[in-house]
């Protein structure tokens, strides 16, 4: 199951029309691993309910990425505004 829906990024995005779908819908894993890799375990094992700002973080990622497809421009940020501080504070330090 997934984190969040296409659906769900769509109304984040305020995307209306269907020409991206498929782009978005492989955003979105593609957004998951990252986050569970800066997190350091996989979201879905960890928690039996999906916190509401883990999904916010896929959200913000997928759209950021949607909308900076291109590594040029004015908004060349890693990780959009408010993923980093999700991830710091629930970030695993337990390093095997």
């Amino acid at each position: 199951m997934a984190i969040v829906s296409l659906a769900d990024v769509k109304e984040h995005l305020r995307l209306l029309h269907d020409d991206d779908d498929a782009l978005i819908e492989d955003q979105i894993p593609a957004a998951v691993a990252h986050l569970e890799t800066l997190l350091g375990y996989v979201i879905e094992e960890e928690f039996t309910t999906v916190p509401d700002d883990l999904k916010q973080a896929v959200r913000a990622l997928v759209a950021h990425w949607y909308e900076n497809r291109e590594a040029t421009g004015e908004n060349l940020f890693e990780a959009p505004f408010g993923v980093w501080e999700i991830v710091r504070e629930r970030r695993s330090y337990a390093w095997e």
